[in-house]
């Protein structure tokens, strides 16, 4: 079809071409013919001393020169329709040449940019998006011919102390160097991508039997044994790996990853460095397994439900806000904590951006309608450590915010410590972004993990939340009381509030008044309630919400 339509306008530029370089020519045939006509009328001048009819046969007849001069006008004629022709094809030519090296070109560009949105850019290996592909492409394949296939998870378990040692650029050498080893130890037909920042993925596909994953993990294990060399420095690298089968631990891309992701995370406690994924390791496991498989179809079927607790001042009795709180409904098991199917299912599966989209748009929509009600809270939403280095979850956001209505200052998006720590410059970035766009962000449960401040202090935040492990011991360890009041001080120091988590009773709550805590969450207030029983415990309770200007 291309070439059929450069062909035709190949044909219309010669035609052009050729019309006006024949035009020309027709020009200079008439000047031939009024040369001949003047030169004719000078000779039978000059020759019989008047113009006449004679006199311009005569000079016809007699002047040799006149016979060649006659000539001009078809000599001219037939030049120039030759040199158009010719003169128009080399055009049209050129225009070709200039339009295919032009179309190669915007080819090149568009197989580049593919290249770029399915690979890694530091590595060049195909990214998590090209490896689940690859996966579910080799599932189908696997599945029609009774073939075998393996995933192989690998972690640099030491990564995060050789990016706070070397810093970014030497541990992105680190990291390029890897793939490097992990290339030349894996078979020419085999995948390797890199599918998060420490963490590499292998998929062994027509194997002849199982072992040969294992053999693979030993291998790779014996490349990582030398030392890296980065600036004139001995780095030792730290491999760990999980292994999964198909169709022994899972017959779709999801579970085989995931599974593969959990004997990843067995081998960091083993003493050989791999794992091979059991049953075993999975904690509850057939109920979990049966959740795993069943939580792809539970927002299809509605069964998840958007519960709220209520954040209050401490010293001033104020309702402020309300944490947003993902439960599973399952028709057996029945109301599900996130706390069991959060980290346990979603974490590891693609599945998380659907749950993130279902938990805003709840969220928000609920958010909008109180303050439609005049009812002026600040809605808190979790934000998981996947979220947190997906590029698209501002837009998300933004579009979520635009169908709701809300505004972004009635919404506080909560982190954890540990996200803040891994992928620290992309988090900041996604964070940046989405505070530039008005919301502002809490740190969920501080004190459990090691916060770098240096980090800390770069992210916009306006509120810490103290992990309820502290806050319920208060009264009787003088250990959290300490920790406590600690968090208390540096946050105030830092210009944030501060809100205590696992406020059991009235003795804890006046304990935190007295160390000028801002906030409080936690049973002593009220256990999470849907969004029907939230409304009704603020008609009721004691701590009243203010009221906006919003009310209709």
């Amino acid at each position: 079809m291309i070439i059929a339509i450069a062909g035709s306008q190949l044909g219309e530029n010669v035609r052009i071409l050729k019309a006006e370089v024949t035009k020309t020519a027709y020009q200079g045939v008439l000047i031939a013919v009024a040369t001949i006509i003047i030169a004719t009328l000078l000779v039978s001048y000059f020759s019989v001393g008047e113009l006449s009819l004679n006199g311009i046969v005569s000079a016809q007849k007699n002047n040799i020169a006149l016979w060649f001069l006659d000539c001009t006008p078809f000599i001219f004629g037939f030049w120039g329709q030759y040199s158009s022709t010719m003169l128009a094809y080399k055009a049209g030519a050129m225009v070709f040449d200039q339009t295919q090296e032009l179309r190669n070109e915007a080819n090149n560009l568009e197989k580049q940019t593919h290249h770029i949105s399915t690979h890694d850019s530091l590595t060049d290996l195909p990214n998590r998006t090209l490896f689940y592909d690859r996966v579910e492409r080799a599932i189908v394949t696997a599945d029609d011919q009774n073939q075998l296939l393996s995933i192989l998870l690998m972690e640099v378990e030491n990564f995060k102390d050789i990016y706070n040692t070397l810093g970014r650029n030497s541990s992105d050498l680190v990291l390029k160097q890897v793939s490097a080893r992990l290339k030349k130890v894996s078979r020419e037909r085999d995948v390797i991508a890199k599918i998060d920042s420490n963490v590499f993925g292998f998929l062994l596909v027509d194997i002849a039997n199982l072992s040969i994953a294992e053999r693979l993990a030993q291998t790779i294990q014996q490349a990582m044994e030398p030392p890296f060399i980065i600036n004139h420095s001995k780095v030792t690298v730290h491999p760990v790996m999980g292994i999964a089968h198909f169709p022994d631990h899972g017959d779709d891309v999801d579970t085989l990853i995931q599974r593969a992701s959990v004997a990843l995370h067995t081998a960091q406690h083993s003493s050989i460095g791999y794992c091979i994924y059991e049953p075993s390791f999975d904690k509850l496991n057939p109920k979990r397994l049966t959740l795993m498989s069943e939580f792809r179809e539970a927002i299809e079927r509605d069964e998840l439900e958007l519960y709220y607790q209520a954040k209050v001042s401490i010293q001033t009795g104020e309702l402020l806000g309300a944490e947003a709180l993902v439960r599973w409904n399952h028709p057996v098991y029945g109301l599900t904590s996130p706390d069991y199917f959060i980290p346990m299912i979603v974490e590891y599966t693609r599945i998380i951006k659907h749950v993130t989209l279902w938990a805003f748009q709840r969220a928000f929509r609920n958010c909008a309608d109180w303050h439609k009600q005049g009812i002026d809270i600040k809605v808190s939403v979790n934000l998981s450590t996947k979220e947190l280095h997906d590029p698209e979850l501002p837009d998300l956001i933004a579009g979520v915010a635009a169908s709701t209505g809300i505004k972004p200052e009635w919404i506080m998006l909560e982190i954890s410590e540990g996200s803040v720590m891994k992928e620290p410059e992309i988090t900041l970035e996604i964070v940046e972004r989405l505070h530039r766009m008005g919301y502002q962000f809490s740190i969920d449960d501080f004190g459990t993990e090691f916060t770098s401040l240096a980090y800390l202090k770069k992210m916009p935040l306006t509120e810490l939340k103290i992990d309820k492990s502290f806050v319920m011991n208060i009264l009787n360890s003088e250990n959290d009381s300490t920790i406590v009041k600690a968090i208390i001080n540096l946050a105030h120091n830092l210009g944030l509030q501060v809100t205590a988590i696992g406020v059991e009773n009235q003795e804890i709550m006046a304990k935190l008044k007295e160390y000028d805590c801002d906030m409080a969450q936690g049973y002593f207030l009220h256990k999470p309630f849907s969004a029907t029983e939230f409304i009704q415990w603020m008609n009721s309770s004691k701590w009243k919400a203010g009221r906006s200007a919003n009310k209709n």
